[in-house]
């Protein structure tokens, strides 16, 4: 409430702003009174820089100042006539008179009162207001003082001999007060309803709401995130986009949420290093991953490593304490409390950040974080339980599965029937995916067009070349002796692209360009593409685009100018029992070699990377079977497929 009181007090006439305050008794507050005018004015030849310091006199701290000189001392407590400073600044002679006529820093007649009245007073130093511990002083008695914060004005005001203007009148108050809190006017209906209420918690009522409205937070935070630089740009060469609006939203509700303090700057700070560290906290520590950051070509690593971690140490030491601490980068601050040794101490702990030199021009600069909505939180929350009975089902089901590995008979192992859906509405699992663009492969849910199955396609935009690559490494595929790789592709009828292609790692690449009423496959192949409209294409061992036994690897889908959406890749055909990696497991053990794929269960690693001649015991085969089953292999049965179902 103190800050908001000072809303609603009277404005102090003009002339009070520029008065000159006359000291009379009143206690000399060293931080307040004296520290801005040893700062500007003495600090220069006599403060904590030794490279500067004249006379080898301090005056920045109480020991120098009090020092003995040999014949004086510049400070002696209680006594002007053996404090040399007073005699200095005080003194007629262009020779001794301090500060020099040279410096132009003269000290007017209300500077010299304060240091009389500060060594009369005893001369009592104070570290700077930022190192000093908070203690609450008395509310002074004085009259018609509502709030402890208007004892001190009025306090004030008395000791200069003012009066405060007469109270605003409530239209003015308000205003105020909506401007301050919300940064927004009053509406006529706040206003009218302000005025009709009589009541004497009227004023706090109307406080109450506007701290409770949603643009409290807004208001408040836009002035935090002035002083933790954020932008939504890089700041530097291509300036391009960096997604950090997750920060910007938490200082919002941090505010509206009436986040204590300590958290709030521990969180930003070093919130990735608390114990089991929330979302929440992890999206706080965003604070400083706003500096100007580049990807220029010929910036040296090692540099702009240095300059972030610089930057970042100076935000801080601003922020929380009110220093200018970038001057004591290459020195000793000259005028605050801070040595280059302390700066670069603090500096040591911004050093190891785990953000790379170059932010490689993308939105998404690592580490960064994907966070759910909030109906995805919800939904991921209440199918937790779900999934996890799901994979329970699942793994117990495949225990249980009796199937054969035909690997070791493959004369007698039989041919069957497949359709491998691989994309649709999700990678599949265990893949690695990539993008020319340097972002991530764009998914576009419930849009237009409809997606050709499920929900969600593909969707390529790029002016100029675009490649985007997924590499399958937990469920390799191999080309079956009648192989068909098949997946539906939408041109846009507005923005027909210059060409498409699709690259099956391991095979070849078929293109497609435009001409005639759309996109024609090259070398005059079947298979054009009518924009408007979903396209099945497909590329087989019939005609030379795929070749049998041979490994899958991954796609690339590719796109030159244009729009294009691609939507469910499926491979079809009949898979040998013995030699398909999705039936057998002695083939899937031996297409994965020695490379762990990704989302591999930590406990089977070690049966991976031995490779497919490492013996295991009858425990670990077992293990490995029964993930084989529940996740990679084509379901053995009905009852596995329902399951597999359930658990996607």
């Amino acid at each position: 409430m103190m800050f908001v009181t000072a809303v609603g007090c009277g404005l102090l006439p003009a002339d009070a702003r520029s008065a000159e305050v006359p000291t009379g008794d009143r206690p000399m507050s060293f931080n307040r009174d004296v520290r801005p005018i040893l700062a500007d004015k003495c600090f220069p030849c006599h403060g904590q820089d030794a490279k500067t310091r004249e006379a080898d006199l301090r005056l920045d701290t109480a020991e120098g100042a009090t020092a003995d000189l040999g014949d004086r001392r510049a400070i002696t407590a209680g006594d002007l006539d053996n404090s040399e400073l007073w005699l200095r600044v005080t003194s007629d002679d262009e020779g001794a008179v301090m500060p020099p006529p040279e410096t132009h820093k003269p000290l007017s007649d209300a500077d010299k009162s304060v240091l009389r009245q500060w060594i009369l007073q005893g001369a009592t130093y104070q570290k700077h207001w930022a190192f000093e511990p908070i203690h609450r002083p008395a509310v002074p008695a004085v009259s018609d003082a509502g709030q402890p914060v208007d004892a001190f004005l009025n306090e004030r005001l008395q000791q200069v001999g003012l009066t405060a203007q007469p109270q605003a009148d409530r239209e003015t108050l308000i205003r105020r007060v909506a401007l301050t809190l919300t940064g927004l006017p009053p509406t006529v209906a706040e206003v009218d309803a302000y005025l009709s209420d009589e009541s004497p918690q009227a004023y706090e009522r109307v406080v109450d709401r506007y701290l409770a409205s949603p643009r409290y937070g807004e208001e408040m935070a836009s002035h935090w995130l002035d002083a933790a630089r954020y932008a939504d740009t890089h700041g530097l060469h291509l300036d391009n986009e960096r997604i950090t609006w997750a920060y910007r939203d938490w200082v919002v509700r941090a505010f509206n949420d009436n986040l204590p303090f300590d958290q709030f700057t521990v969180w930003q700070v070093a919130g990735d290093l608390l114990p089991d560290a929330t979302s929440d906290q992890l999206v706080a520590t965003g604070f400083n991953r706003c500096n100007v950051t580049t990807s220029e070509g010929g910036a040296i690593d090692a540099e702009f490593s240095y300059r972030y971690a610089v930057e970042r140490t100076a935000t801080v030491a601003q922020a929380w304490l009110g220093l200018t601490a970038g001057c004591a980068v290459c020195h000793d601050h000259k005028y605050d409390p801070l040595t280059m040794k302390e700066f670069y101490s603090l500096y040591a702990f911004f050093n190891s950040a785990a953000d790379p030199a170059m932010d490689g021009n993308i939105n998404t600069t690592p580490p960064f974080l994907k966070l759910p909505t909030a109906a995805q939180k919800a939904t991921a929350e209440s199918a937790a339980s779900v999934e996890q009975a799901a994979r329970q089902w699942l793994t117990s089901l495949a225990s249980l599965a009796d199937t054969t590995d035909w690997a070791g008979s493959p004369d007698a192992a039989p041919s069957k029937p497949i359709d491998d859906v691989l994309i649709d509405d999700a990678f599949p699992p265990g893949c690695v995916t990539r993008s020319s663009s340097r972002n991530a492969i764009t998914w576009v849910v419930d849009s237009s067009p409809a997606a050709a199955s499920g929900r969600r396609a593909i969707r390529q935009a790029h002016a100029s070349d675009c490649n985007d690559t997924v590499e399958f490494k937990l469920r390799p595929l191999v080309v079956p002796p009648d192989g068909r790789l098949e997946v539906m592709v939408w041109v846009d009828p507005r923005s027909v692209p210059e060409s498409i292609a699709l690259t099956i790692m391991g095979h070849k690449t078929i293109t497609w360009k435009r001409g005639g009423a759309g996109l024609e496959r090259e070398g005059g192949a079947e298979g054009a593409i009518v924009p408007g409209q979903w396209t099945p294409v497909a590329v087989s061992v019939a005609d030379g685009g795929l070749q049998p036994g041979v490994r899958i690897d991954g796609v690339t889908f590719a796109q030159r100018g244009g729009v294009v959406y691609w939507d469910r890749l499926r491979l079809l055909g009949h898979a040998s029992t013995a030699t398909d990696p999705l039936e057998s497991l002695s083939a899937w053990r031996k297409a994965l070699g020695t490379a762990v794929p990704p989302e591999l269960p930590g406990e089977l690693h070690p049966l991976i990377q031995g490779g497919p001649e490492k013996s295991l015991s009858p425990e670990q085969m077992a293990a490995l079977r029964t993930y084989y089953l529940a996740l990679i292999a084509r379901p053995a049965t009905a009852e596995l497929a329902a399951a597999r179902q359930a658990w996607d």
